[in-house]
């Protein structure tokens, strides 16, 4: 009783810690682990690309290496207890891409989480891109970890993870807008193997919009689960009781007794409480109780099933079925983490349309030499697109590639790791074709076909059907300085809302602009406009002519209402800069580059 009650007291200090906070921009001085660890309910995995999870840690976060020359680097805290030092990622991935190879365990058990491989429902997967979440917490700029597709991390059978039926905790703060319904986007208990060894087996939390084992569900989700293996229960039969979390930041909660019952729980990671959307018994079918085998995996099932897309910023669990004030004052620390990011949450991931409505499909590929292809368009990861700042166009963690480096007529394309060089560059032209800059030639379906499996190829631009594919995600507007055509006023987007130039920010949603059939640029759902100054905005989309841009031979960018250029005032480069039309000259300070 002494031992209950003195847990309870560190408990009640660490909630108090956490209410007397200066400010959101500092570290909460209880972090979720040290909460549960004063519950008797210690971390056995500390998962995170953003912050600290004990208020002494102070040290690696996680692991980046870089495509131009395999160099590697650990990204570490601004202060102990703090959060993530991404000015180290940016100067170290300046010129090139980086993708994250390591996750480190904050815990004492070192349970660290590295690129998953093959699997029995699988390939290898492939490291996140270090630089697609770009976002905020604690009003410090920090990365999350992107999934698209193929990526996945596992730790095998680590140290302290709950097997057999024993009890055991866990949550990650992921994201409620960056989801689909393939399987599995996971984080947990895994098999020591990567298969499936039957139901039971498995016990992590997932964030999905999949809804296969007990419906109906309640709205379109995506819906906190359990991926026991062999199921994704919302609870042990119909439960429309789970109304789904839906907002940027999910904090995704989900906790088993190894016997007989389990919980799942979901809420705002930036306001308010949890909702409790299960508290009862295990499914009935070699569930209850669990044959748990210790291993950690992270963004796909147990047989590393790996469709899925999401978005994790951080996770952890526990040894021992935490208490529900644990489980309200981890929440709590979560909140007064501060995630944000608005803006610099992803750019969303869409399908590339071409001729025949075909869409662009990686055909799964998880090997260099295996040519992309038109499909019908279906819902699969390997048709979710990301036009990043760096003009490369990217799905299943891998980038659209000339075969070989090659450049002429008939070169064909494919999926290749993500380098940063000019054979991944795409830009959307205004006729409706994608260009490669190096080559000077354009996506095209050979002889126009539009069969399911045409591979693709590059050739001569001719502006013909057979070139036409849209990047329904959109692409940035960027200049020869680098900077990006971006939206003021705190991204709200309004009318009005000034254009100026910012750093580029890698899946920034105000500098991701999509292209219409009839020239115009939007964002944040309004146009590029033409103020009654000749100032750029956005205003609502009326397909006049001030919101027809048109992208010249030279680089600049053409309004059609006055036949001048987009320009930067006396070719200003600072962060800030109010865009303008002015006469087409030519000029660096006009060239402006639809991505």
């Amino acid at each position: 009783m002494r031992s209950r009650l003195r847990a309870a007291a560190v408990l009640l200090l660490a909630l108090g810690c956490l209410v007397a906070l200066p400010s959101a921009a500092q570290a909460a001085t209880a972090q979720p682990c040290d909460i549960y660890g004063a519950a008797g309910t210690p971390c056995v995995g500390a998962h995170s690309t953003t912050r600290a999870l004990y208020s002494a840690y102070n040290g690696r976060l996680y692991q980046v290496r870089r495509a131009s020359d395999g160099a590697t680097l650990d990204i570490g805290l601004l202060a102990t207890g703090g959060f993530a030092n991404a000015d180290a990622q940016d100067a170290f991935c300046t010129g090139t891409a980086c993708i994250i190879t390591v996750i480190y365990d904050q815990s004492p058990r070192h349970n660290d989480l590295t690129v998953e491989g093959p699997g029995t429902a699988g390939g290898q997967d492939v490291g996140a891109n270090a630089a697609a979440l770009p976002t905020t917490a604690g009003g410090h700029r920090v990365y999350g970890v992107y999934f698209n597709g193929h990526t996945g991390y596992r730790h095998r059978v680590g140290d302290g993870v709950a097997t057999g039926g024993q009890p055991e905790g866990m949550y990650m703060v992921a994201s409620g807008v960056h989801t689909n319904n393939l399987c599995c986007f996971d984080y947990g208990n895994a098999e020591a193997e990567i298969a499936d060894t039957g139901n039971g087996h498995m016990d992590a939390v997932s964030l999905t919009t999949r809804c296969v084992k007990t419906p109906p569900c309640t709205g379109s989700g995506p819906w906190v689960e359990a991926d026991l293996e062999n199921g994704l229960y919302l609870g042990s039969a119909s439960n429309p009781a789970n109304l789904g979390n839906a907002t940027p930041f999910v904090t995704a909660l989900l906790k088993n007794d190894g016997q007989h019952t389990f919980a799942l729980k979901g809420g705002d990671s930036r306001t308010g409480a949890l909702n409790t959307w299960w508290n009862g018994a295990l499914p009935a079918g070699g569930y209850q109780p669990m044959h748990l085998e210790g291993s950690i995996v992270l963004g796909t099932g147990g047989d590393n099933s790996n469709q899925a897309i999401g978005s994790f910023f951080e996770g952890v669990m526990t040894a021992g079925y935490p208490t529900d004030a644990a489980d309200d004052a981890v929440q709590a620390s979560i909140v007064a983490a501060g995630y944000g990011g608005g803006a610099n949450s992803p750019a969303p991931a869409a399908t590339v349309t071409g001729p025949g409505g075909k869409c662009v499909d990686g055909a799964d590929a998880n090997a260099a030499g295996v040519a992309v292809q038109l499909w019908d368009c279906q819902a699969t990861a390997d048709q979710r697109w990301i036009h990043g700042s760096d003009l490369s166009v990217s799905a299943l963690g891998r980038c659209l590639h000339l075969m070989g480096n090659a450049t002429g007529n008939g070169t064909k394309v494919e999926l290749a790791d993500c380098a940063g060089g000019p054979y991944q560059k795409w830009v959307q032209q205004a006729d409706g074709s994608l260009r490669n800059p190096v080559s000077g030639r354009c996506l095209d379906s050979p002889s126009g076909a539009t069969a399911n499996g045409t591979k693709l190829q590059i050739w001569d631009c001719n502006g013909l059907a057979p070139q036409k594919f849209a990047v329904n995600g959109g692409g940035t507007v960027t200049t020869n300085t680098s900077k990006c055509a971006d939206v003021s006023g705190d991204d709200n987007g309004g009318n009005n809302a000034a254009v100026q130039l910012w750093d580029c920010q890698p899946g920034a949603l105000d500098q991701h602009w999509l292209r219409g059939a009839n020239g115009s640029l939007r964002t944040l759902g309004r146009c590029l406009d033409v103020s009654s100054g000749s100032k750029l905005q956005l205003s609502d989309c009326n397909g006049g002519s001030a919101q027809n841009w048109v992208q010249q031979a030279d680089g600049s960018l053409r309004n059609s209402a006055s036949g001048r250029c987009a320009d930067s005032p006396g070719g200003a480069t600072a962060n800030g800069t109010r865009l303008q039309v002015y006469d087409c000259n030519g000029s660096t300070t006009q060239k402006f580059l639809v991505g």
